[in-house]
C-alpha cells in the first residue's frame, strides 16, 4: 500500500506534543535499589521528600526485598493447609477423643432406645 494511506495513522485525534509546559514540572526523584533472596535487583523511583519503605515486593519473583544487598529478607514461611481434623488433633489427645466418641455413641444409643427419630 504505497501512497494513498492515512497521513495520521498511529495517532489519535487531539494528540499533540506533550511536554512539561502542559503537564507541569516533574517532582525531583530518587532511585532506591531493593534486593530479594533470589538475588534480583529492583530499582524503584520515589519523590525526594518521600520516605522509602524498608521492604518492597520483588516484581520478578514476589519475594520481599530490602535495600541491604548482603542480607535480603527471608522468604515468608508458607503454612500448609490444615484440615478440621488436624486442628482438633492439636487440641485433644487420643484418649480425650476416645472418651468424647464413647459419650456420643452412648447418647445416640439411648435416644434410639427411647424411640427418637435420628437421621
Amino acid at each position: 500500500m504505497a501512497g494513498g494511506g492515512n497521513a495520521i495513522r498511529g495517532s489519535r485525534i487531539g494528540a499533540g506534543p506533550m511536554g512539561e509546559v502542559e503537564r507541569g514540572q516533574a517532582a525531583p526523584r530518587k532511585a532506591v535499589e531493593y534486593y530479594c533472596g533470589h538475588g534480583h535487583r529492583s530499582v524503584v523511583t520515589f519523590a525526594v521528600e518521600a520516605q522509602e519503605p524498608e521492604s518492597w515486593d520483588c516484581p520478578k519473583c514476589g519475594l520481599p526485598a530490602s535495600t541491604d544487598a548482603a542480607n535480603p529478607p527471608p522468604a515468608p514461611k508458607v503454612e500448609p493447609y490444615k484440615t478440621h481434623l488436624a486442628y482438633v488433633k492439636e487440641r485433644r489427645s487420643d484418649e480425650e477423643a476416645a472418651q468424647i466418641l464413647d459419650e456420643a455413641v452412648k447418647l445416640l444409643r439411648s435416644r434410639r432406645k427411647s424411640g427418637d427419630i435420628i437421621f
